[in-house]
């Protein structure tokens, strides 16, 4: 049954970077932890594939360390920004749609590196502006995620500046591969060839997020079933 597996699908995607085991983990200590939550936190970041994309997009085309310094640092800072301030203050959203956000940043990156808005557009939008927004809700869905287990209030700020910390040496680790991955493309003759069709297959995946979280979200609130019966036939599947 469709509808099953996307449910089974879209909670997987939901819980990225996450586990079961580091949720147990998560819910039973109180204190401060510093080294266990600076290990989630790059656990969390090596295995975010969303966040992943998103910075290969915003590097695509970037040959300088110094520029990448400056886009990954503008990312870091909307994404520490709302990772502390969501779990120390509680402010959170519905998991599902921050998480659509954030396939959809996938998607405009791609289309920032095709030329997309240059062309329907007739200006290029402030991609720094851009890369500091998203962050923003790359953070914030962590954030949310984070909420639903639980932390102790005890050593709260300490384990989410380690949390933090974590994540960035975790980037620091996943785009210093793409880097080296990126700097051997960029000498072969493949890359011009192949540069518009790579950012294709990217904004595809970040429609593809987009859609798995559009469904996890019509799953969680029992919106499917007031869907016509013709349409859940065409996308869920039989209820």
């Amino acid at each position: 049954m469709l509808f099953f597996f996307l449910s089974l699908f879209c909670t997987e995607v939901l819980a990225h970077g996450v586990t079961a085991g580091d949720k147990g983990y998560i819910q039973e200590i109180t204190g401060v932890h510093l080294i266990p939550f600076i290990y989630l936190g790059a656990k969390h970041m090596v295995t975010g594939y969303d966040h992943l994309l998103f910075l290969f997009g915003v590097i695509f085309y970037l040959h300088r360390l110094k520029h990448v310094g400056v886009y990954v640092s503008l990312f870091a800072i909307g994404h520490s920004t709302t990772l502390l301030f969501g779990v120390f203050y509680g402010v959170n959203a519905n998991a599902y749609i921050i998480d659509a956000i954030i396939g959809f940043s996938v998607v405009y990156k791609a289309l920032d590196n095709m030329g997309a808005f240059q062309r329907w557009l007739g200006f290029q939008p402030n991609t720094k502006v851009a890369t500091v927004v998203f962050g923003l809700f790359h953070g914030f869905g962590l954030a949310t995620k984070i909420q639903e287990y639980e932390v102790a209030p005890d050593g709260l700020l300490a384990n989410l500046i380690a949390f933090n910390v974590g994540v960035e040496i975790g980037q620091i680790m996943a785009l210093s591969a793409i880097l080296i991955f990126m700097g051997f493309w960029r000498r072969t003759g493949s890359f011009l060839r192949h540069a518009y069709s790579v950012n294709v297959l990217m904004m595809a995946a970040g429609f593809t997020l987009v859609g798995y979280q559009a469904a996890g979200f019509v799953v969680s609130q029992d919106l499917a079933r007031s869907l016509p019966a013709a349409v859940r036939l065409l996308f869920l599947g039989s209820l």
